[in-house]
């Protein structure tokens, strides 16, 4: 598994941050960082959970 995010669509709005906070940040500068671009298989169900609720729909897992 993979984690690509669109980062023109991103909003950082931290969605993904508070259901996945050991894979996504948004930091002080107010931009969202991967911090696992390949996650474990445990974390699949928090990541795609995290990409449903991206209300931009920003969020792609390969």
């Amino acid at each position: 598994m993979k984690i690509e995010v669109d980062f023109d669509r991103c909003q950082s709005n931290a969605i993904c941050m508070q259901i996945a906070p050991s894979v996504f940040e948004v930091r002080e500068d107010g931009y969202l960082y991967v911090l696992i671009e390949t996650p474990e298989e445990s974390l699949k169900p928090l990541v795609e959970k995290a990409a449903a609720s991206c209300p931009t729909q920003a969020i792609k897992i390969i």
